[in-house]
């Protein structure tokens, strides 16, 4: 049992070779304590020291002769698969709409009441468009709802258009519209910088240096307030 670790391992191997039965129920009792510091998430387990003195018979392959609280399991107990659990084997003859569909087709088939008939018609092709959305993430036609529900059901049921739309997510145009609003944001960013540039940029700080004034950013007259304060700053005051 991995959980346990290669050491916990040793010392079991270690436990079967014990000759003194008093001491061999000391060690184990040893062995299991530090299973449960080990595995602390076991302790939570009602019964939890059953559990661990299960594990260490196990990990023993079930050769462990000591006097337990607990009695030794067999084997049959510890591997035993549980019983297959019974699942109706039914044939669905719309597969790509599921097994309520049918339910739902026959009870709007045998319904008297038409005004009840044709809404349960309609809340029946409001689903089908949602199953289509769901597998083929586009948007279907109602003429498309309209042809496949009269055609599973023989023609005795009548889809009107014009219904409810179903929304969806379409990935690509919604990829496409952020890659158009990335590239408006870039050319604004990269038009933003040129006009930059001309007003106050480089160039401007180069003529500032001159001691003209230039546009834009204010680059010579902090340039200028510079040099003056460097130019002051090696005079002593009188």
């Amino acid at each position: 049992m991995p959980e346990y670790g290669r050491n916990v391992q040793k010392m079991i191997e270690y436990l079967v070779t014990v000759d003194d039965r008093e001491k061999r129920l000391r060690q184990a009792e040893v062995i299991i304590e530090l299973m449960g510091t080990l595995n602390p998430h076991l302790k939570t387990i009602e019964d939890y020291k059953h559990k661990l003195w299960d594990h260490l018979f196990q990990m023993t392959d079930f050769n462990l002769d000591v006097d337990s609280p607990y009695p030794c399991p067999s084997p049959e107990a510890v591997f035993k698969k549980p019983e297959v659990l019974p699942y109706p084997q039914e044939g669905i003859p719309h597969r790509h709409l599921g097994k309520n569909i049918q339910v739902l087709l026959t009870r709007a088939v045998e319904e008297t009441n038409e005004e009840t008939k044709h809404g349960l018609t309609q809340a029946i092709g409001y689903y089908m468009k949602l199953a289509y959305a769901n597998w083929h993430k586009e948007p279907v036609h109602d003429d498309m709802i309209k042809n496949e529900l009269a055609e599973i059901t023989g023609g005795k049921l009548k889809y009107e258009t014009g219904g409810y739309r179903v929304p969806y997510e379409n990935n690509r145009n919604f990829k496409q519209r952020n890659n158009n609003n990335n590239n408006n944001n870039n050319r604004n960013f990269k038009g933003n910088n040129n006009n930059n540039q001309g007003g106050g940029g480089p160039r401007n700080f180069r003529d500032n240096r001159d001691g003209s004034q230039g546009g834009g950013s204010g680059y010579g007259n902090n340039f200028n307030k510079n040099r003056k304060f460097n130019k002051n700053k090696g005079k002593q005051n009188p």
